[in-house]
């Protein structure tokens, strides 16, 4: 898991991204379409054209990080791209990064009584 500290946050790329991009072709992304410096060490979320595959670029201060994940079942959950670019919290993201729909999480149940 990424190690998120106070204060940072967590901006989505909405619509799709071509998930063949690397590292530095991202950060220029975030730097020339979002108006944002990539090295500021806020985490920037991408997701492919199948909704399946995310990546997160980070840089923690030292150096670039580039983090990948493929849902096997399901898709990610997607702002639309007429939302432009998206904050959410470090919180929202674990949802994200669970498959769980980060916009209105669900309490699955709770006990009425002990025992």
């Amino acid at each position: 898991m990424i190690p998120i500290a106070s204060g940072v946050r967590v901006w989505i790329a909405t619509g799709h991204t071509d998930m063949r991009r690397g590292m530095n072709s991202l950060g220029l992304l975030v730097q020339e379409a979002f108006k944002r410096d990539p090295h500021g060490g806020n985490l920037y979320v991408f997701r492919g054209r199948s909704g399946k595959l995310i990546k997160i670029l980070w840089h923690d201060g030292l150096g670039m990080s580039l983090y990948a994940k493929r849902l096997e079942r399901g898709r990610f959950l997607w702002p639309s791209s007429a939302d432009g670019v998206v904050t959410i919290t470090p919180a929202q993201l674990g949802y994200l990064l669970e498959g769980i729909d980060w916009r209105m999480p669900q309490q699955t149940w709770r006990p009425q009584a002990a025992g």
